[in-house]
């Protein structure tokens, strides 16, 4: 399968991004999203069919699609991107060019590894990136999920303050590519 991007983790390895399959994907996709550590997912109670017309939904859509990350050519995690103008936050908030959102997964694991989620965003974030249109980076996860704003502050992102969605309350952040350099290689970018 295509590899979109990679990276090396100076401490842990190579990290690689690839597009979603469904036919090959879906099993691994389930057992992921449905999982109990993934309750911000909001998946869990759907059949590996509904996760997958889901997705396919996700990857048919113009403006949001996802991803499998690798960790040692293996799938470790998920990823998606959309256009925050033409999907999940229209209307939120002033989209600017060059705005980007993502969501990623770690799933769940046996034995986990010290610094493998930070490692995770921080290959997600420099996927972002590595489109030169890409100007900031956009977040919305859920306002209770403070795990993941000390990710997110790991690697750039600033608060601007909380947004209700349909589904949740959230805690819209932003990043630019700027300020992910600085918190990612100490600017010496």
């Amino acid at each position: 399968m295509t590899v979109l991007y990679s990276r090396t983790d100076e401490r842990l390895g190579a990290f690689a991004v690839r597009p979603l399959d469904l036919d090959t994907d879906a099993a691994l996709l389930h057992a992921w999203v449905t999982h109990p550590k993934a309750t911000y997912w909001m998946m869990q109670g759907l059949s590996e069919e509904e996760v997958a017309a889901e997705y396919r939904r996700i990857v048919e859509h113009p403006h949001h699609d996802a991803f499998i990350g690798l960790w040692q050519g293996r799938p470790a995690f998920l990823l998606e991107r959309y256009d925050p103008a033409r999907a999940e936050l229209v209307g939120l908030y002033p989209a600017q060019p060059g705005d980007v959102g993502m969501h990623f997964l770690c799933p769940a694991a046996e034995q986990p590894v010290h610094g493998f989620t930070l490692a995770v965003i921080t290959t997600v974030v420099g996927f972002l990136f590595d489109d030169p249109a890409a100007r900031r980076a956009v977040v919305e996860p859920d306002l209770r999920n403070t795990a993941v704003h000390a990710l997110n502050a790991a690697v750039g992102f600033v608060p601007d303050g909380p947004i209700t969605k349909p589904e949740k309350e959230a805690l819209l952040s932003f990043c630019t590519r700027e300020q992910f350099l600085a918190a990612t290689t100490g600017a010496r970018a």
